[in-house]
């Protein structure tokens, strides 16, 4: 960076470090005077709020890490020595069981935001791409994590969700195989799955730091869909949205800590607290909540193949609806006919969320194929034909236009 676009400090320390490594006029024009559309409602709070739940999660992590073994005879018993004789384990671990549904709750409130307001859409299309990239790899943390406990449905959860790779022509066997470390899910499986497990947040780390920096390329998207066109239309992030996101922060905490003080095994199956016994399958081997809407999609095709390339689409459609939505208007604010189609896929997505907890038997199987087929139709039939044949309220000629009106 040259020493004409470099801040002078009043403190000569901070001056002294800029000069050599301009980390404090980097933070200052990317953090402090970035500017952001002037019309950012509480929806954009929820970006923000899963990069704390992330840091969260890597510091309980990390203590938790120092008190587990990852062996399949003393996995169990270490998880329990850490709720019961650590000095505040509990507390660390119920922090980290209920942040992996916090992070999962956070983000998927950022994916519909996303999708409400058109935020995939020209010049955006990396950044969408990128977040979705995120989504996978904390789908496998989860997964990995949720093993560890080496409990009834840890233990057998890895069982059946490793064995679905099995349907995959000629190398699927061998694929379950390099996943368990042998000829099934025992003490090399736990090992792998900790080490990943340790290692896939620090991952995601770097992704975001990557979706960050596509963001302050293409900058903010904002409920207009309108993009800035003059310097009115922005503010700067500091302190304007930096005192919105200690609000909503300050509410998040108090709703997380509701569940980890009052509910900590909300989530949780009671059957995870028994021992893994590989003698003994569970009547019902469900999921976690956050894996249940793309657990039902698995089960509503008949075949096996078909349902686990089914599952894997449902995630991965995501990142062609750049292209697929053809509609020039980006929110849902000024499309009449579009944004009850999208009300109905939030709808879909819960009901195949309560089918993914129910036995795989009638009618949960007929309403999972159901809403499976409208959750595929939504993007492959409904997104590219509405965008083309709707016709949207007229957009404001700014930002600033907007919320003077308003």
């Amino acid at each position: 960076m040259s020493a004409a676009h470099q801040k002078q400090w009043n403190n000569r320390f901070v001056q002294w470090v800029d000069d050599r490594l301009p980390v404090f006029t980097i933070l200052q024009n990317d953090a402090a005077e970035y500017p952001t559309p002037k019309n950012l409602n509480y929806w954009w709070n929820f970006g923000s709020l899963a990069g704390i739940v992330l840091v969260i999660m890597i510091l309980t992590g990390i203590f938790l890490a120092m008190y587990y073994t990852p062996h399949a005879s003393m996995a169990f018993e270490r998880t329990e020595r850490i709720m019961r004789d650590v000095n505040y384990g509990w507390l660390i671990r119920y922090i980290h069981m209920n942040g992996a549904t916090m992070f999962f709750i956070t983000v998927y409130l950022h994916l519909f935001r996303g999708l409400w307001y058109g935020s995939y859409k020209q010049p955006r299309e990396l950044l969408w791409i990128i977040g979705v990239i995120i989504i996978l790899a904390m789908m496998a943390t989860a997964f990995m994590g949720y093993v560890l406990p080496w409990g009834q449905m840890s233990y057998w959860g890895a069982k059946v969700i490793t064995m679905l790779f099995s349907a995959v022509p000629l190398v699927g066997d061998s694929i379950v195989q390099w996943l368990w470390g042998g000829f099934n899910v025992a003490n090399p499986t736990l090992n792998r799955f900790f080490s990943l497990h340790y290692l896939l947040p620090f991952v995601i780390v770097a992704l975001v730091l990557v979706h960050i920096v596509a963001l302050h390329t293409v900058k903010s998207n904002n409920p207009t869909g309108v993009e800035p066109q003059k310097k009115e239309d922005t503010i700067p992030f500091h302190p304007y949205y930096t005192i919105k996101d200690l609000w909503g922060l300050g509410l998040f905490l108090i709703f997380f800590a509701f569940f980890v003080f009052f509910a900590p095994n909300y989530f949780g199956e009671a059957i995870n607290y028994k021992p893994a016994d590989t003698m003994s399958t569970p009547a019902h081997i469900v999921p976690e909540w956050y894996f249940l809407p793309f657990y039902a999609i698995l089960r509503a095709i008949p075949n096996k193949l078909g349902g686990v390339v089914a599952m894997f689409l449902s995630i991965l459609i995501l990142i062609v609806i750049p292209w697929l939505d053809r509609s020039k208007v980006r929110s849902c604010k000024y499309r009449p006919v579009w944004k009850w189609f999208v009300v109905l896929f939030v709808i879909d997505c819960f009901i195949l969320g309560w089918v993914g907890a129910n036995p795989a038997e009638a009618p949960y199987t007929t309403i999972g194929q159901i809403g499976t087929a409208y959750y595929f139709g939504f993007f492959i039939i409904l997104m590219p034909l509405v965008g083309k044949l709707e016709k949207p309220k007229p957009l404001p000629e700014s930002i600033s236009a907007a919320v003077d009106k308003k």
